[in-house]
């Protein structure tokens, strides 16, 4: 799709209330529990690359326990090839959500949820002080996947691929202390698609990116999102 224009302001975004028990991730974007959620697109393809910018769509449902990511990829070039938790998701074909816990674009303290089409995550607490989460804590996030795990050779035709992940709230009180959201609240987010290591490298975003490179590590880049 073409590159969305740059500066444009896509708005806040809204997270619905899961109108039912969320139950175990599917990565099936047809699930009728997805239909009450909002749909935002990662748009803004403003650095050189390949050429290649593949339609990526995102929705975020809550509940009082968790929140609840599934992203939706039209692809091609798709490649898999890190393994562990907090390996190097980012040269892989990847889906990026980083969210602030406060509207207060001072607070500039930050998740980045960062996932490869095979489910593997890497995940830091990033800002002035930066920190690796453990594996321990990263295995409380349930996570769904409709690739296989590694994808290599890379799948170079068309290919539409999703993964789902519910993070609980107790990992955001762990790392950022009593942030658990009500109705009302709102923080600060930005979505991403890339694949640094593919045959076909790529940046994109949601919300603008004031970089002269890619850079996804810009929390003044973050936009605001509403519980509903």
């Amino acid at each position: 799709m073409s590159a969305g224009a740059a500066g444009e302001d896509p708005g806040p975004y809204t997270i619905r209330r899961a109108p039912e028990a969320l139950g175990d991730p599917s990565a099936d974007a047809g699930r009728a529990l997805w239909s009450a959620a909002d749909e935002l697109e990662v748009i803004h393809y403003v650095w050189p690359d390949s050429g290649h910018r593949p339609r990526t769509r995102a929705r975020l449902l809550w509940d009082d326990g968790w929140l609840a990511v599934l992203f939706v990829v039209d692809d091609r070039y798709v490649r898999a090839v890190a393994r562990r938790f907090n390996d190097s998701v980012c040269h892989d074909s990847c889906v990026e959500f980083f969210v602030a816990p406060a509207a207060d674009p001072a607070e500039d303290a930050y998740f980045n949820f960062e996932v490869n089409c095979g489910g593997t995550m890497l995940l830091y607490r990033c800002g002035a002080a930066t920190v690796e989460v453990p594996e321990a804590d990263g295995a409380t996030i349930a996570m769904a996947h409709t690739q296989p795990k590694i994808v290599d050779p890379e799948i170079v035709g068309p290919t539409t691929w999703a993964v789902e992940y519910h993070v609980p709230w107790s990992l955001f009180e762990k790392h950022f202390g009593p942030v658990t959201p009500s109705a009302g609240a709102v923080w600060r987010a930005n979505f991403y698609k890339c694949g640094d290591r593919t045959s076909h490298p790529h940046w994109g975003s949601w919300a603008p990116v004031d970089s002269p490179r890619p850079n996804f590590h810009l929390p003044a880049s973050f936009h605001p999102i509403h519980f509903a």
